[in-house]
């Protein structure tokens, strides 16, 4: 892992190498199912890819230890993942992956579970209207509703309150930190943005450059970008929040894998958050895929960053 913003033209050189990732038989694995994945979802309709991502699955231990309880959350659809001993009062509000148009609650609760378990709180995860559906701006009012609903909950204070999300997620996220900010409401503790992808215009050089290690793609991610907005709103700041002012946001922990093609996303929003005197933890973790963590079941370095993870939001709402 790399912390800080010097590291990370050592992580650009090491990564835009002729090297290959140095990758363990769990992760060559899982990166060689996503790859032929993603390249065959290019000619697939998009109700049968959220089919394919929402399939029937065992339950996992952690998912066994967690209680999970649908709910309306300021009318969206969201679920409560606890313990018997999670604090009731601090809460992590979480936005799941897909590209805006995939992914569910559903999809993530081995993950939702692990960070329930790592956190030691509440995990409030949405299910937000997905594209094209439900174009922008659909997924950041339903972002809004559920965090209004949340803080407004007895005993829970916006200080205690870490909001998260992976992928689109993360977007989603940052986009909502800086919506909120804008519109003077009171802001959580932090935000932790995973593998984030902030700019829809996809040009970033490590897209080119790690587009054979990783299962996300120009083509692939183009498509969604299509879905969730107009071409002359891609580079509006809550669509693609890379293009945001982020001065006055909470603390935020950014994880990226240095085997990402969204690898310049998280490194351009930890630049530009720093420089305007946000609080930045950059984790650049070596030779990983595009939101490993979901993978944690296989993949003992998902395991590892949700434990960060879960350190980052303890430390964040004492």
């Amino acid at each position: 892992m790399m912390d800080g913003l010097r590291p990370v033209i050592k992580a650009r050189r090491a990564v835009f190498g002729p090297r290959r990732p140095t990758w363990t038989l769990e992760l060559e694995t899982v990166a060689e199912v996503l790859r032929r994945s993603a390249n065959l979802s290019a000619f697939i309709p998009l109700h049968i890819q959220r089919r394919v991502i929402d399939p029937p699955r065992p339950v996992t231990q952690p998912m066994r230890d967690v209680h999970m309880e649908p709910i309306r959350a300021g009318g969206v659809s969201a679920e409560w993942f606890s313990q018997a001993s999670s604090d009731p009062d601090r809460v992590v509000l979480y936005f799941h992956g897909g590209g805006y148009s995939t992914g569910s609650i559903n999809s993530h609760r081995d993950f939702l579970a692990r960070l329930c378990i790592a956190s030691g709180m509440r995990v409030l995860a949405a299910d937000y209207r997905l594209a094209p559906e439900h174009p922008f701006p659909a997924q950041l009012e339903d972002s809004h509703q559920v965090y209004r609903w949340l803080i407004e909950q007895e005993g829970i204070r916006p200080d205690h309150i870490v909001m998260g999300g992976e992928s689109a997620g993360a977007g989603l996220t940052l986009a909502t930190l800086v919506s909120l900010r804008e519109e003077g409401l009171p802001l959580p503790a932090g935000g932790v943005l995973i593998s984030g992808w902030f700019d829809l215009n996809s040009r970033s050089t490590s897209m080119q450059f790690n587009r054979h290690y990783d299962f996300v793609t120009r083509i692939g991610i183009r498509a969604m970008a299509k879905r969730y907005a107009p071409v002359h709103e891609l580079a509006n700041p809550l669509v693609s929040p890379v293009h945001a002012e982020m001065k006055g946001l909470p603390p935020l922990l950014i994880q990226v894998g240095a085997a990402e093609t969204l690898l310049d996303d998280s490194l351009r929003v930890a630049e530009t958050a720093r420089k305007e005197g946000v609080e930045v933890k950059l984790e650049v973790w070596p030779d990983m895929i595009h939101a490993w963590h979901v993978f944690a079941p296989m993949l003992a370095e998902g395991r590892q960053a949700i434990e960060r993870i879960g350190e980052f939001v303890i430390h964040r709402t004492l």
